[in-house]
């Protein structure tokens, strides 16, 4: 049996925890003037209306601080948006991000001694943790795996939990097909496939966090064969395999994820490989229905390590900027952050997925003393993963900035849409890793 994980153990208890006193937010109880915070982006695109109306009810919650919301170019990365607007001197106070937090350390303030960090187990704080300065807080914990439609595995007598092997899986495809079903939408958008599909290889590249950063280590180097690789070439039969069985037309745009939501809600798809961020909209599109989430098995050895576990960890963090901002506009971040996670009104925002606000963002506590546990199908399917210890590491945390762009958009989709070959894929990515500066490792750019 695998160790419980310090993730594993902070969200079950994030996700039993009831009953406890609410922190108090920071409000200032006056202030001379309101003050205005800019915050880049909505955390993810796909809660932005959820996140909009917390911003909404926070604004109206107190007369000090007015949070806005600046979308950004959805077309490029973190770095790409914010370094013309730092040297515009028009930086955000609040940014969100994951793989650029090393580039971001020595720009923005160190969270020690706030209320968040004190609430915040100190597992989840190391990934945001830069030679000592604390330089972010977690958003949440999530999973990401083969998601599906229940109405539509009951009807066709398929049980996820009976899938145990790569060989199952394409079983229950043959199933739903015989039942006029389509299998899978295997979504071929680039951070799908750069970001998560991607983990699924690394987190299964060995057996302990050691053994996988050590993979890391020697891609870095150009020492790596990923054709060699047995693991490698599990996880490439299962891309072709999920290929295989795709019901829908490759789309590269941005349309994609909409369109991936749409299907699994409509009863014509059973599963979809994404992640507990598209439940709400799942909810929505798709009343009345349970989405679950269960593992991807990439070997035919029922066995084999990570074959029964989803990976799950914490998408980003937030920092606040301390180079141009004022004094007043951190105070207001600062305020906005703890209200929405401490305050009973921020917490539904956060967590559930059914405020009158237009619906939460279904997001998986992580924060101490929380009293809104989340309660959906999903969400009670992840906390059953996490307390029987089957979870996987997101060693996409220690991608190098960009990383997941260049594979994601380059050698994955063209490998998806069939332009390059297994082995042309594999130099693909070794060739994008070669050279990588050993952030992972805390080595410096």
């Amino acid at each position: 049996m695998k160790k419980v994980t310090k993730l594993g153990a902070v969200v079950l208890a994030a996700l039993l925890t009831s009953s406890v006193t609410v922190a108090t937010t920071a409000h200032a109880a006056t202030c001379a003037k309101k003050t205005n915070v800019v915050m880049l982006g909505t955390i993810k695109t796909e809660i932005r209306d959820q996140f909009l109306a917390a911003v909404a009810d926070y604004n109206k919650s107190q007369k000090c601080y007015t949070l806005k919301s600046v979308p950004g170019d959805s077309k490029l990365t973190f770095l790409q948006n914010v370094t013309p607007m730092y040297a515009a001197k028009n930086a955000p106070t609040i940014m969100y991000t994951l793989q650029e937090i090393p580039d971001m350390a020595d720009k923005v303030m160190d969270w020690k001694g706030t209320t968040l960090a004190k609430l915040t187990p100190s597992g989840l704080l190391a990934a945001a943790n830069v030679g000592g300065k604390q330089v972010g807080v977690p958003s949440t914990a999530e999973a990401f795996g083969l998601l599906y439609n229940k109405k539509v595995l009951d009807a066709a007598g398929i049980t996820p939990a009976s899938i145990k092997t790569r060989t199952d899986l394409e079983a229950a495809f043959k199933t739903l097909q015989a039942k006029g079903k389509k299998a899978i939408h295997f979504s071929a958008i680039w951070w799908s496939l750069g970001a998560h599909f991607t983990n699924i290889f690394h987190a299964n590249s060995a057996t302990t966090h050691e053994g996988r950063l050590a993979v890391l280590d020697s891609l870095a180097a150009g020492t790596k064969d990923l054709s060699a690789d047995p693991v490698f070439k599990n996880w490439l039969a299962t891309f072709d395999l999920l290929k295989k069985y795709n019901g829908s037309t490759a789309n590269l745009t941005d349309t994609e994820y909409d369109a991936s939501i749409a299907d699994l809600a409509s009863g014509d798809y059973g599963f979809l490989f994404q992640g507990n961020w598209t439940e709400p909209n799942l909810i929505t599109a798709g009343a009345g229905t349970d989405f679950g989430i269960m593992p991807l098995p990439i070997s035919t050895d029922a066995k084999a390590y990570g074959n029964d576990s989803i990976p799950v960890g914490v998408p980003g963090y937030f920092m606040i900027d301390k180079m141009q901002s004022t004094p007043e506009q951190r105070a207001g971040a600062i305020d906005f952050l703890t209200w929405l996670y401490t305050s009973k009104a921020g917490q539904h925002h956060v967590s559930d997925p059914t405020t009158k606000t237009g619906g939460g963002m279904g997001f998986i506590p992580v924060y101490a003393k929380w009293t809104v546990p989340p309660s959906t199908f999903m969400s009670k399917k992840i906390a059953e993963y996490v307390a029987a210890n089957k979870t996987l590491e997101w060693i996409n945390t220690y991608y190098p900035a960009g990383l997941q762009e260049t594979v994601g958009k380059v050698s994955m989709q063209q490998y998806f849409t069939d332009k390059i070959s297994a082995t042309d894929l594999a130099k693909a990515i070794q060739d994008a890793w070669k050279g990588q500066v050993k952030t992972w490792r805390g080595v410096k750019k």
